[in-house]
């Protein structure tokens, strides 16, 4: 890069009423453009475009998603520079990257793997031969003025994504849906804009340029913001179960733009407003449903919906205008020029001189394939005898199905029981601290001798909850020692028992008469004041038995 560097200069030169200076160092490359803000600020209208015609009742949402996931490669699509999330501001550039002249691309073959098996994780068909397009546009972190992407013949095509979200009245429903996904492209990324307002200039960090990403553009077949922050939750979890994402929002490996139009069903589709850069499953949903409702209030007042980009504002859950989209943008494509054909193949039909080595071979990833999330809830239900929903919260949660079948292989106790105290108590306590399943302080181990305490009827469910708090806040302590240490034992003498709830019931006559009279959820209260009496440790169908028997008539 040095000897590079050396023998080029600073360059300065005006295009389109914008200074551009670019400086070329031996560590790295700045590209810093000082604009002009008040041509880059976006003026809408000042009056509402109006028509004549009432909007008809019965309009519903509509979105397409289009899903740019950062292919979990050593490095780049078509060069040999590393992959490094938050390195130094362009100290992973190499000549191909900062498009210096004579270099040429070289792809990575990682790269087409991961987006075969993808394709195929989604029922794609692999095309055995794609091609590689150049799309032009220039900005300043595209330092070629052009993106080489797979217009087209993209490597998969035709596929099918099924995903289930809890729905109904209560929220309690579980509903399943698929999207087609239209295709698969591989595209190299661009460079990363930093704005400097204060000082009226943009730095540019070209770490990013030429960093591998899979496009997966889902057809426009989904009504809400809910069902699209299903579909992208299930997509993640099936590129982080392949390992050809990691598919963090939070750091940029998965971005979401949003084609959001509303219609009435049976008519042709309305205009499409996008939402750009979406970075969580969360906000996807509040800016779609944002969205919908905005175009369907904008035509009952009469307005007409702009065919515009739009970014969605965080804090105030609102989408707000970027720019129009209403002049055609000529991308003027054409067939990459150093790329040729890319060809896979089958084991079979591999060609004579080539070696396996060097060609992606689609039925060897197709055995390779893990377990898919949909197999794997599918497999819970049926193996431990779960409910679906929470099938779906043990995959989801990042190390808590490990942890589950950690506990279910080491206690005596039912797995539905064990579910039970995961989802309750283990997730219910990390969510109120903001922990991972990795952070919990009750290890599976520890959990899993309280739940054999428990079914051995050593002690009481409700004894049993107050020794994981104490686990938790003493994750050094076992079970049987907080049982030991504080006399949590479960009261098993009958005399003691009965002599316990006879003194409740002398000193509770109102309830006694009104379990007498026909009254039996008295009777609870009773029961509370003997665990009371107990501190919890005696067992609730011996006090029920033993409760009846006095109060009897």
């Amino acid at each position: 890069m040095a000897a590079a560097s050396a023998g080029l200069s600073s360059m300065i030169y005006n295009c389109n009423k914008q200074k551009h200076v670019s400086v070329l160092t031996s560590n790295t490359v700045y590209l810093v453009l000082k604009r002009r803000i008040s041509t880059c600020i976006y003026r809408p209208q000042s009056k509402l475009q109006t028509k004549k015609k009432s909007v008809p009742q019965g309009m519903v949402g509509v979105i397409g998603l289009e899903i740019h996931a950062q292919i979990n490669s050593l490095t780049k699509l078509f060069s040999g520079s590393q992959v490094k999330f938050l390195a130094p501001p362009n100290s992973l550039v190499s000549f191909f990257d900062a498009s210096l002249p004579g270099t040429l691309p070289v792809l990575n073959k990682r790269c087409v793997e991961a987006a075969v098996m993808t394709g195929l994780a989604l029922n794609c068909s692999i095309n055995r031969k794609s091609l590689f397009d150049r799309k032009h546009y220039f900005y300043a972190d595209m330092p070629a003025g052009y993106q080489i992407t797979q217009q087209r013949l993209p490597i998969a095509v035709d596929g099918t994504l099924t995903y289930s979200y809890l729905g109904g009245p209560k929220r309690n429903q579980m509903i399943t849906k698929s999207v087609h996904i239209k295709q698969i492209q591989l595209e190299q990324d661009s460079g990363k804009s930093l704005h400097d307002e204060q000082r009226n200039q943009t730095l540019i960090d070209l770490n990013r340029a030429g960093v591998a990403l899979m496009e997966l553009v889902m057809e426009p077949e989904m009504s809400c913001g809910e069902e699209a922050a299903a579909a992208v939750r299930e997509l993640q979890l099936i590129l982080q179960t392949l390992g050809t994402s990691k598919g963090n929002m939070a750091e940029g490996q998965l971005r979401v733009d949003a084609n959001v139009s509303v219609h009435v069903p049976g008519e042709p589709l309305g205009t499409r407003a996008e939402v750009k850069n979406i970075n969580s499953a969360r906000f996807l949903a509040r800016a779609i449903d944002y969205e919908i409702q905005r175009q369907m209030e904008l035509l009952e007042q009469g307005g007409v919906v702009q065919n515009e980009t739009r970014s969605f504002d965080q804090k105030t859950g609102t989408t707000v205008p970027m720019r129009d989209k209403e002049d055609f943008q000529d991308y003027r494509f054409m067939p990459e020029p150093n790329l040729p054909p890319l060809r896979v193949y089958d084991s079979a039909s591999v060609p004579a001189g080539l070696a396996r080595s060097q060609v992606v071979l689609v039925d060897q990833l197709q055995s390779c394939l893990p377990e898919l999330p949909s197999v794997r809830r599918e497999r819970l239900v049926q193996t431990y005898g779960i409910l679906p929903e929470h099938s779906f919260t043990l995959v989801h949660e990042d190390g808590l199905l490990d942890y589950f079948e950690s506990v279910v292989s080491s206690t005596k106790a039912e797995p539905k029981k064990v579910i039970g105290w995961v989802m309750k108590e283990l997730v219910g306590s990390l969510n109120q601290q903001s922990l991972q399943v990795s952070q919990s302080p009750v290890s599976p181990h520890a959990l899993a001798e309280l739940l054999d305490l428990l079914e051995a009827g050593s002690i009481s469910s409700s004894a049993a909850k107050h020794v994981f708090q104490e686990l938790w806040k003493n994750p050094g302590k076992s079970a049987e020692q907080v049982v030991r240490e504080q006399d949590l034992g479960l009261l098993s003498d009958p005399a003691q028992l009965r002599s316990i709830c006879q003194r409740v019931v002398d000193t509770h006559p109102e309830q006694v008469l009104a379990i007498q009279r026909g009254n039996h959820k008295a009777l609870n209260k009773l029961m509370g004041e003997v665990q009371k009496e107990t501190k919890g440790r005696a067992n609730p169908v011996q006090i029920r038995s033993i409760l009846q028997q006095i109060v009897s008539p």
